[in-house]
């Protein structure tokens, strides 16, 4: 089926384009949101009429969304959730969770702005693009923890607050990466210095002739012998 787009659709066009696709794809998203139009003649000829003015409201908006966005750079939510000891979530954060927290820290944040292919499961800090706008978008940081406190150790740490047990053995993991790669290190180095100076094996030289000739006599001398 072919549309005429009313405004930007990633991997698909630029406002105005006429694009094909799928029929589904038009009639349950791109239809009923106002997104496209059915690219007949008639539609054609509307959107050439309003043309200029559909990109002046875009214009509009795109300059309302850019401020917002600039708002909401480094902005970071946190929602508390019930974890395991290694972190997995007794259930999930989703889009709604997201727009629902933005929405009550001062964003207007709808759900289908929320770009999350999959819902959060695991404690930690998670970057998830926020669409103000078809050509505006800012990453946000979600902060799942089981606690505020907690969620402010995370935001200074960088990662995940697991269970005690969990932290130690994380940190005898990162411990044997640092060895493994200090060790690494050294025969890099010690590897640069033998190059540096000369002293990498070098293979005998072959015998010449004249040491072929002495070898011979010896080997006479030590059979009249």
């Amino acid at each position: 089926m072919e549309v005429i787009l009313m405004e930007r659709i990633e991997k698909l066009g630029q406002m105005g384009d006429v694009v094909k696709v799928k029929p589904g794809f038009a009639r349950n998203f791109l239809l009923p949101q106002g997104k496209a139009l059915r690219a007949t003649e008639a539609n054609k000829a509307q959107f050439e009429l309003q043309r200029a003015q559909l990109e002046t409201v875009n214009l509009e908006k795109r300059s309302e969304a850019e401020a917002v966005a600039a708002k909401m750079t480094d902005v970071s939510i946190i929602l508390v959730r019930q974890a395991g000891d290694a972190g997995q979530l007794y259930g999930s954060v989703n889009a709604r969770d997201i727009s629902d927290t933005l929405t009550a820290d001062g964003y207007t944040v709808d759900r289908s702005q929320v770009r999350q292919e999959i819902p959060i499961k695991n404690l930690g800090l998670h970057a998830v693009l926020v669409s103000l706008h078809p050509e505006v978008s800012v990453t946000i940081t979600v902060n799942v923890a089981r606690s505020a406190d907690e969620a402010l150790i995370q935001s200074e740490t960088g990662r995940a607050l697991l269970s005690q047990a969990e932290e130690e053995a994380r940190a005898d993991a990162e411990a044997l990466e640092a060895e493994a790669k200090a060790d690494e290190a050294i025969m890099e180095q010690a590897e640069a210095v033998f190059d540096n100076e000369g002293l990498t094996p070098e293979a005998a030289p072959e015998p010449s002739a004249d040491d072929a000739e002495a070898g011979d006599e010896t080997d006479e001398v030590k059979s009249d012998a």
